[in-house]
């Protein structure tokens, strides 16, 4: 057989090319629930953990972004006020566009740098960084 008749059987094996197959980083969504007039957000933790950000620097950014005094307790964080699941997911996924991924190529491979009195969104893959605007240090 010929090269091209060869590369053109294999290519017919291959699998099929499926969309969004190679996302490899996914926010846990939030699992929160209402006991009185406070907000338990039980998966904290984990979504810290995923982020691969400070839980300090993210209570600070929600507590900020929901206008709800908030504190850690052991694995959850709880929020003063009644705030739905939906909205802290969003204001999740809003700390990650911030303070995760990077803008140049789309990659959460990303550390934070300080240099001098700013802070910058350094990336791991790509080495690109951009400073980050919002303060919350």
């Amino acid at each position: 057989m010929k090269y091209e008749e060869l590369l053109d059987r294999a290519l017919k094996q291959m699998p099929e090319k499926q969309e969004n197959s190679g996302e490899r980083f996914e926010i846990p969504r939030a699992q929160s629930r209402i006991e009185g007039n406070k907000t338990f957000l039980e998966n904290f933790s984990q979504i810290v953990s995923t982020l691969r950000r400070d839980s300090v620097h993210l209570l600070k950014f929600l507590s900020r972004e929901l206008a709800a005094p908030a504190q850690v307790d052991e694995r959850r964080l709880i929020f003063v006020g009644k705030i739905g699941a939906e909205r802290i997911s969003q204001k999740i996924e809003a700390y990650a566009r911030e303070f995760v991924i990077c803008r140049e190529c789309g990659k959460p491979d990303t550390e934070f740098v300080k240099k001098q009195r700013f802070l910058f969104v350094h990336c791991l893959a790509c080495g690109a960084e951009h400073s980050v605007r919002a303060k919350i240090v």
